[in-house]
């Protein structure tokens, strides 16, 4: 069968238009990988078993009868369903795999084998593939199932977050699931370039742990380097004072300043004679970042005399980095989303639904959402064949 592109993705102008893509994958790495390069103008097809994606029962909440976590990043393919191990079904989806520039997946080592997916791979070599693993191949972690949250756990994330006094927190959103989904995105564009360059397809590999493990960053880069284990510091910063949470008269408000200089503005800006006389003692960062916990307190007995509006206005004006500690809701209020196109309206299975677009912005403009999430086998008869869906 011929796997013509669906006309949402026609004519788009968009730098991946007319690219074919196979999405095998489940739950949210491997689907972010999908959403971006749909987003980003490419013709996706999601496989999901008879079984289903088990991100759709990931709930609540429910839009419509599926998982808000499902339709968070499944917009941008059409959707079918096939048995793998059923021969004629088998057969229409290697017809796809054939036409594919890319494909997505993230079966473990058990379900690669009994699936024969290095079959499925060996029908087009000039493909891009895709794979989001536990851990790397071959190693001890490879075949144990692993998810966003033991990932967090076995990274070292969760042993940086949360107070120092408190027990390791993860990060309140999918960060591990995220940061796998957008390494598993730079493998996706860095082999459709070297396909541009007649390179052969190449398989990329984006392992959950080591991805995780990547956004440590400067936390790991300071214990490779010196032996030292990091702390946690809450909501403080390691290696800068002050960086975080002081307390106003009505809340919390959050303070980023990274320089010697802006720590010296910010004392004119509070304008207290204590904090003046103080001030010497903590002109550089070093000396704040060891004495953290008393400048801590002087900040929060200046900050406690005015509101977190009155000082957000002195310390803008002063050129003082800071920003209030706001909930999802006051995150989307913010004039900069809520007057601007980052949440958008499209189809859903069930109704129109509001969602973020892609924070990409290509030549001043962002791409729009061509069409929403698909319901649970809604293309199986126009790509597949009434037969072969089963009906």
């Amino acid at each position: 069968m011929r796997w013509s592109i669906a006309e949402a993705n026609l004519d788009t102008g968009l730098p991946l238009e007319g690219l074919r893509m196979l999405d095998f994958s489940r739950v949210l790495a491997g689907p972010l990988v999908a959403m971006i390069a749909g987003d980003l103008g490419a013709d996706v097809i999601k496989v999901e078993s008879p079984t289903g994606d088990p991100v759709r029962a990931l709930a609540p909440p429910v839009f419509g009868g599926d998982a808000t976590y499902y339709l968070a990043v499944n917009r941008h393919r059409r959707n079918v369903v096939a048995d793998l191990t059923n021969p004629e079904q088998r057969a229409a989806i290697e017809d796809l795999v054939r036409q594919a520039d890319a494909v997505i997946e993230n079966f473990l080592p058990n379900q690669y084998e009994s699936l024969d997916i290095a079959g499925l791979r060996a029908l087009n070599p000039d493909c891009v593939w895709v794979s989001i693993t536990p851990a790397s191949s071959g190693t001890a972690l490879a075949a144990e199932p692993s998810f966003d949250l033991l990932a967090q756990a076995r990274s070292g994330l969760m042993g940086v977050t949360g107070e120092a006094d408190g027990q390791p927190t993860k990060v309140g959103s999918p960060l591990a699931d995220v940061v796998t989904g957008l390494y598993g995105t730079i493998g996706l564009l860095t082999g459709l370039v070297a396909r541009l360059r007649e390179q052969p397809g190449r398989h990329f590999e984006a392992p959950l742990l080591e991805s995780t493990m990547s956004a440590l960053v400067n936390q790991a880069q300071g214990y490779l380097a010196t032996g030292v284990a990091p702390r946690r510091h809450g909501n403080d910063h390691p290696s800068i004072v002050p960086y975080g949470p002081v307390t106003t008269s009505d809340g919390l408000l959050l303070l980023a300043v990274g320089t010697d200089g802006q720590f010296a503005r910010l004392v004119e800006c509070v304008d207290d004679d204590e904090l003046r006389a103080l001030s010497a003692r903590w002109a550089t960062n070093a000396e704040r970042v060891r004495e953290r916990v008393a400048l801590a307190e002087e900040l929060n007995r200046c900050f406690a005399r005015a509101t977190t509006e009155e000082w957000e206005g002195r310390l803008r004006a002063a050129g003082i980095p800071m920003a209030p500690i706001l909930d999802v809701p006051g995150a989307f209020a913010q004039t900069t989303i809520a007057d601007g196109d980052f949440v958008v309206t499209t189809d859903a299975p069930g109704g129109e639904l509001r969602m973020m677009a892609s924070p990409l912005r290509i030549d001043g403009v962002r791409p729009p959402v061509r069409s929403g999430p698909r319901a649970f086998g809604q293309d199986s008869s126009d790509l597949l064949g009434p037969a072969t869906a089963g009906e």
